[in-house]
């Protein structure tokens, strides 16, 4: 982390220095093939590999990976990870499907298909117990260690079924945040039924696709999901909860009736 001075806007002075979040890009190659640029905060490198191969549906297993290697590369860093030929087979598919000239705006995706893949639902788990999301926040906010040096950074904080925190991982993306947890998780080889993952920002679909490959049976967001976020997680029975700063936290998942109906839907 770096500190940076500036001065205020009626104030000829500099302040003193204050620290500021790091962003990095990293290239990230399996089996020497590059696969993706990303932008991220450059810790729990490992945990990220891990876990951006877990929600991506690269790999089955933590066990598919051999080997993990970050080096420099000029300005940024290099993320080198090797997998079986079992794994490897499957991304050089996932590659020639990429060779379409247009895109749907999700990173490394240019097909609906790929945007809206068909995941196998989980097996439905009871929520937690309602207490429990009553003191999130607060949790949270003392997990979220770099984040209360610098701010500009996104959490994602795992309590397992005994209301134990056991694993936070922040980056400046939040989809980061929740792969380098979940990357987290499967190499601790902690068990996740009966636990819950929190996020500290707005839940959208892809967080739901991340959450469902992973096995988390509870994801809690602090703003709220969107439209598909809710109908995805229902379909695929992930327990969705908004905890909002006012009110009790809204469970939209599972949910008592099969529709909405006083929601317009698009033909």
């Amino acid at each position: 982390m770096r500190t940076f001075s500036y001065r205020g806007c009626a104030s000829p002075d500099p302040s003193r220095p204050v620290p500021l979040v790091e962003e990095t890009a990293v290239a990230v190659s399996y089996n020497g093939i590059s696969q993706a640029v990303m932008m991220l905060s450059p810790v729990h490198l490992e945990d990220f590999a891990v876990g951006f191969s877990l929600s991506q549906g690269f790999i089955d297993s933590v066990d598919d990976i051999l080997d993990l290697q970050v080096t420099a590369a000029g300005d940024g860093l290099e993320l080198a990870i090797t997998v079986t030929s079992r794994a490897h087979w499957g991304l050089r598919q996932h590659r020639r499907q990429l060779a379409g000239t247009t895109g749907c705006g999700l990173c490394g995706v240019d097909s609906l298909q790929q945007a809206l893949p068909e995941l196998a639902p989980l097996s439905p788990q009871p929520l937690p117990p309602a207490d429990r999301f009553l003191t999130l926040r607060d949790r949270m906010a003392a997990a979220q260690t770099l984040g209360q040096t610098s701010g500009a950074l996104h959490a994602a904080l795992f309590i397992d079924a005994a209301n134990n925190p056991v694993a936070c991982r922040e980056d400046i993306g939040r989809h980061n945040a929740l792969d380098k947890l979940i990357g987290a998780l499967a190499r601790q080889r902690r068990p996740l039924p009966g636990g819950l993952a929190v996020m500290t920002s707005r839940c959208s679909q892809e967080l739901i696709q991340k959450a469902v490959r992973a096995g988390l049976g509870t994801l809690v967001s602090f703003s709220a999901p969107s439209t598909l976020a809710v109908d995805w997680a229902r379909r695929h029975n992930l327990n969705l909860v908004h905890l909002s700063r006012q009110g009790e936290p809204r469970v939209y998942s599972p949910y008592a009736l099969t529709d909405d109906t006083h929601t317009e839907r698009r033909p």
